[in-house]
């Protein structure tokens, strides 16, 4: 299914000698400067009823006609499910996701990701390219996302993103005792093995994370993250690049080990702790359309709190400072 996209727009004199991708992404602020260019380059977009080319200059005064097709997602399922909505308007949607969902449909879950869910809960969100989502949390991690509920605001909300305006921080159980905080700054890419898997590569992707001790127990530490850009498994391939794995990744965690002189009860807990220790504790960034400057915290799962008092409870009887 697709949306008939017809707008139009003169070359105003400010404009004049700017590149024709330069000119519609000042014009047509409502879509990303990739949509645009790829109307360009279909024919989408004509100058004077013309075809150019990207980088063809305009004189000024040209019309700008705009005759293109948006696709809709119609090949996903709606599922009704309950979606925890921390905060929505007419725009957006801050969701505090659980443990155990997938954001997008993938190989295996086609039909009970929270693309799914959106899909039934506002229906309109299927004329907004991955109805809405502008960034993902892996499946077991849980936390603060912003789903975009029209175009404009999704085309905002990649650019704050894509500017690192948009401020993300995560809280973290990490295996080992850190000295201190601290930045890694190590470019990712795909494992040269493993295609599931993201690696510290010199041919990657630049991916900063700065991270801070919040606690410190016998064997592990309680950290907050904050990034500033936002690769696939970044915190995760990080900490574990570090020698820090988190708690229960299943994927670069390394072997399972446990303290010496460790309770049952923190070991029965940290055997169960299943999923990466993670969770998007902080998300702030402009609103797409009004500009106001917006904040949301959510707190912490109950299962890693409680995998927190453990850890605290096991560090008191040992008599160990925090």
């Amino acid at each position: 299914m697709t949306e008939q996209v017809q707008l139009s727009a003169t070359v105003s004199d400010d404009l004049i000698g700017k590149r024709l991708d330069q000119a519609v992404a000042t014009l047509f602020p409502d879509y990303s400067r990739s949509r645009l260019q790829g109307w360009i380059k279909d024919g989408s977009i004509t100058v004077n009823g013309e075809v150019k080319r990207q980088r063809d200059k305009l004189m000024g005064g040209e019309l700008l006609v705009i005759a293109a097709e948006l696709d809709v997602i119609d090949q996903y399922k709606a599922v009704e499910m309950p979606l925890d909505i921390v905060y929505e308007d007419d725009d957006i949607m801050i969701i505090n996701k659980p443990t155990n969902l997938v954001v997008h449909p993938a190989a295996g879950h086609w039909d009970d990701t929270l693309l799914n869910g959106l899909l039934h809960y506002c229906p309109d969100i299927a004329q907004v390219p991955r109805a809405g989502i502008v960034h993902r949390l892996d499946m077991d991690t849980t936390g603060l996302m912003v789903v975009a509920k029209t175009i404009q605001a999704q085309t905002e909300l990649v650019a704050q993103l894509q500017d690192r305006s948009m401020g993300r921080e995560y809280e973290a159980v990490v295996n080992g005792v850190m000295t201190g905080g601290g930045t890694v700054d190590e470019t990712l890419g795909r494992h040269s093995r493993n295609r599931q898997k993201m690696a510290v590569t010199g041919m990657g992707k630049e991916a900063v994370t700065h991270y801070r001790v919040l606690g410190k127990f016998r064997a592990h530490t309680h950290i907050r993250l904050k990034l500033e850009t936002g690769r696939t498994h970044q915190i995760r391939v990080h900490m574990s690049y570090i020698n820090y794995p988190l708690v229960g990744d299943q994927l670069y965690g390394g072997r399972f080990r446990l303290p010496k002189g460790i309770s049952p009860q923190l070991q029965g807990r940290l055997k169960r702790f299943t999923r990466q220790a993670l969770h998007a504790k902080r998300l702030e960034l402009f609103h797409p359309v009004t500009g106001e400057l917006m904040a949301w915290e959510i707190d912490l799962p109950d299962d890693l709190q409680n995998l927190i008092d453990s850890l605290k409870k096991d560090a008191d009887y040992h008599e160990i400072d925090l």
